[in-house]
């Protein structure tokens, strides 16, 4: 019986990207989506084309009742789901002192409460089925902070502390809980930041090149088969967090 990951904001770049990794690796395709519908039809002929597949659900992440839903729906199309992959999420550029408290808890809401939400819905199931593994999207940042997204650096800071206290707690379960977090990756979120700034960012980066969504999903499906390994954060970022 095939294996199925669920992947949260997955219609474009790193969840996209994961999707297709996947794929590849035979897995039944389950894909959230929260406005991206084009992206998401697209995605699906491309999965399909490719042999596996496919649900695509629409959905706020950051609402229980809907993320119930999905995973309830995602678990009577394929039966069970094997990962989750907790990718969605929003970024925010912005001095600290012109943050206001809704910038705060929107950014928190989509980037850490979604994760939170998912993990636990997917919890019961994964338990009663002997194991899975739960793959957290964080971001450099959370690592090393950036200098006008603190309060994107800080929500995705609080993924990594989701991942370390998760996999204690879900380990005896035989669910693993790991954390990727990318570098500068070439998606609809990072274009934004014009030429200069990327040329910046790229001499930054010891391996001289921006990444690609397909290089963060290596480090998700590994993280996703690797029966050893919990706890883990692992930096897909050209080497710039060394």
């Amino acid at each position: 019986m095939p294996k199925t990951v669920f992947i949260t904001g997955g219609a474009k770049g790193i969840g996209a990207g994961c999707a297709e990794a996947f794929a590849k690796k035979g897995y039944n395709i389950a894909v959230n989506y929260k406005t991206s519908v084009g992206a998401a039809e697209e995605l699906k002929a491309r999965l399909e084309a490719m042999g596996a597949s496919v649900l695509t659900l629409a959905g706020d992440c950051s609402n229980e009742k809907r993320v119930n839903e999905m995973i309830a729906e995602t678990e009577k199309a394929f039966g069970k789901i094997d990962v989750l992959v907790n990718n969605a999420g929003i970024s925010l550029i912005k001095l600290f002192t012109d943050t206001t408290e809704q910038d705060w808890d929107n950014i928190f809401s989509n980037n850490l409460k979604s994760a939170f939400l998912c993990s636990k819905a997917v919890c019961r199931g994964m338990i009663n089925n002997g194991g899975g593994a739960i793959i957290n999207v964080s971001s450099m940042w959370g690592i090393t902070g950036a200098s006008c997204e603190v309060a994107y650096s800080a929500s995705k800071a609080g993924m990594i502390g989701l991942t370390k206290a998760l996999c204690k707690e879900l380990s005896l379960s035989n669910i693993r809980v790991n954390c990727v977090c990318p570098g500068v990756i070439m998606t609809d979120m990072n274009a934004s930041l014009g030429d200069d700034v990327l040329s910046d960012l790229t001499e930054e980066i010891p391996l001289s090149r921006l990444g690609t969504p397909e290089d963060v999903a290596e480090a998700v499906v590994f993280l996703a088969e690797a029966k050893y390994v919990t706890g883990q954060i692992l930096a897909a970022d050209g080497g710039m967090t060394v």
